[in-house]
């Protein structure tokens, strides 16, 4: 494994993978300013879920992937190597539990008896089984589907399901008919905070770390402008028709769904409140209680006693 990411580190070429989430980044994407900034070969490739994409990154396909805290906290209890270098979002209100109109859920407490669902593994899927959890529920009183999010929409469009908990552009299609009861943002104020973050495998993050610090350097970049110049982003922006075309969905519809990331600018992301805190680090304290979680759901076997080597914030701290 370390010789073919040694072969690929000196050929310049690297694999990285993406999802459909409206980011400011993907332009990035779209318009190759990853490739440029970095002067790698770079091919981008779009998956549906963490969960695929940690199996490629366990593989060797993938050497740099955007992942959820939950696929990611499963992933390295199990042992894998990776490394969150860039935190793309904290929970914000780009995730949601969307129930659909008819569904006779009106509150939380008409979960009970309801059918859901997430995508496996994911940040959603965790906030989901947390937010059930705290209402006292179990899944045998709400039945939860763990299926890929263009499942979840057609179920949910054929009246098989009562909500999913979803992100874009799933997200905008279960609205159109139905109402967004809880987001997650406020999942995590209840005590289950995510993030999401690009990450690269171990033995490749070590022979890169210049392209690490200018990927980096790109997302924030791109954070910039839409926190700096809004302008730049709205329906008609040039960047909302780039993100639909890339990612789908209308130019309305992608730039509504920027609005509603929590982003962080690079030197929070490199404090000690997220990367850069070491075990303490918040990002190190969110894998371990979502492992945690997950143990006590049975989805894994094991914690382990400090995730604080999963995360580093050189190439963040690098780009200030």
């Amino acid at each position: 494994m370390v010789g073919a990411f040694g072969a690929q580190a000196a050929d310049k070429k690297v694999t990285v993978a993406y999802q459909t989430d409206a980011l400011p980044s993907s332009v990035a994407i779209a318009d190759g300013a990853f490739v440029k900034a970095t002067g790698y070969e770079i091919d981008f490739r779009k998956f549906n879920s963490g969960a695929e994409i940690f199996a490629a990154l366990a593989s060797g396909d993938v050497q740099v992937g955007y992942v959820g805290s939950s696929p990611f906290a499963a992933a390295t209890s199990r042992g894998l190597d990776v490394r969150a270098f860039q935190l793309a979002s904290i929970s914000g209100t780009d995730e949601a539990l969307v129930v659909r109109d008819g569904s006779g859920i009106e509150t939380l407490a008409d979960l009970k008896g309801k059918k859901l669902a997430a995508a496996p593994v994911s940040t959603d899927h965790y906030q989901l089984l947390a937010l059930i959890k705290s209402l006292g529920l179990s899944e045998s009183d709400v039945e939860v589907f763990a299926i890929p999010q263009p499942e979840i929409v057609a179920a949910y469009s054929r009246g098989d399901l009562d909500g999913g908990f979803v992100w874009d552009p799933a997200l905008s299609e279960l609205k159109k008919t139905g109402k967004v009861l809880i987001t997650s943002k406020e999942v995590a104020e209840k005590g289950s905070p995510t993030f999401s973050a690009w990450v690269a495998a171990g033995a490749f993050a070590d022979e890169n770390p210049d392209f690490l610090k200018s990927f980096s350097g790109v997302a924030n970049a791109s954070y910039a402008s839409f926190a700096e110049h809004p302008e730049l982003w709205g329906p008609d922006s040039e960047n909302a028709k780039v993100l639909a075309t890339f990612l789908g969905g209308t130019p309305e519809q992608q730039a509504a769904a920027l609005k509603n990331l929590n982003l962080l600018p690079p030197q929070t992301q490199a404090s000690a409140a997220w990367l850069g805190g070491g075990e303490a680090s918040g990002a190190a304290r969110i894998l371990k209680d979502t492992a945690q979680f997950l143990k006590d759901q049975g989805k894994i076997s094991r914690v382990l006693d400090s995730y604080a080597a999963f995360v580093t914030p050189s190439a963040v701290a690098l780009t200030n």
